[in-house]
């Protein structure tokens, strides 16, 4: 398996979707009419450095014989 590149210098010109990374206007996977976007182009050049927020709170889930009774 190829590594992603994580800031290539034209993303716009590769199709993301796979990791056959087929030129834009040549998609050999059948991944669909468009190109899949690298995530630079998406989230901007921090976006290997984006984590999710934690929730300050974590919801415990009750049982269900805990519920009905």
């Amino acid at each position: 398996m190829k590594k992603f590149p994580i800031h290539p210098k034209n993303p716009e010109r590769i199709c993301w979707g796979c990791d056959l990374y087929c030129p834009a206007n040549s998609m050999a996977c059948g991944n669909g009419a468009d190109r899949t976007a690298h995530p630079v182009e998406l989230f901007g050049e921090n976006w290997s450095d984006w984590e999710p927020s934690r929730p300050e709170q974590v919801i415990k889930l009750a049982p269900k014989h805990e519920i009905d009774s």
